[in-house]
């Protein structure tokens, strides 16, 4: 009988770096590493113009804002892309950020996106809901569980407080 070599599932949470492992290993072997390739903001905003400009990211870019995602949240991923392959610093990045915001919005204005979104807050899944709840209420019922639904989510940390509704035997009351 022949041994079966047996591999380890690509999703395998095991399968990690042990912790301080890049403390061990060789420095510069990342892009990050080394210095950038570009350092002036004039030159990194120009090199991405081109690399947008290119016939096949021109067209993944309005495909993008034509699917409703924010011209910040593309400019995010070019931006963090470019740090990791070491086309530039965090510091250039920051300082072009507005730049590439607006040459993606320009782009989806060529391309003929009728609405484009501009801010990661511009997504909600309000009309989502308007569209599901519409089949079974009236317009008046929609907005009022459109409001429920918004209040019952609240943004706290895992470390907020939890809200009691009524008296708690931890804190001395009666059940």
């Amino acid at each position: 009988m022949k041994e079966q070599e047996y591999k380890e599932g690509a999703g395998n949470p095991f399968d990690a770096p042990v912790p301080g492992q890049s403390l061990t290993d060789t420095p510069g072997n990342n892009p990050w590493e080394h210095p950038p390739q570009y350092t002036d903001p004039e030159e990194a905003a120009e090199y991405i113009w081109q690399t947008l400009h290119q016939k096949e990211f021109t067209e993944q870019v309005i495909g993008m804002l034509d699917a409703g995602i924010p011209v910040e949240a593309i400019g995010r991923i070019i931006l963090f892309g470019g740090f990791t392959e070491g086309k530039f610093s965090p510091d250039v990045a920051f300082i072009i950020t507005e730049t590439i915001m607006k040459m993606i919005a320009s782009i989806g204005v060529q391309g003929g996106v009728e609405k484009i979104r501009f801010s990661m807050s511009d997504i909600t899944n309000k009309k989502q809901l308007r569209d599901i709840t519409k089949l079974k209420m009236s317009n008046e019922e929609v907005e009022k569980s459109i409001q429920d639904i918004q209040k019952d989510i609240k943004k706290t940390g895992i470390m907020a407080r939890p809200e009691l509704e009524g008296p708690s035997p931890e804190l001395g009351g009666e059940v």
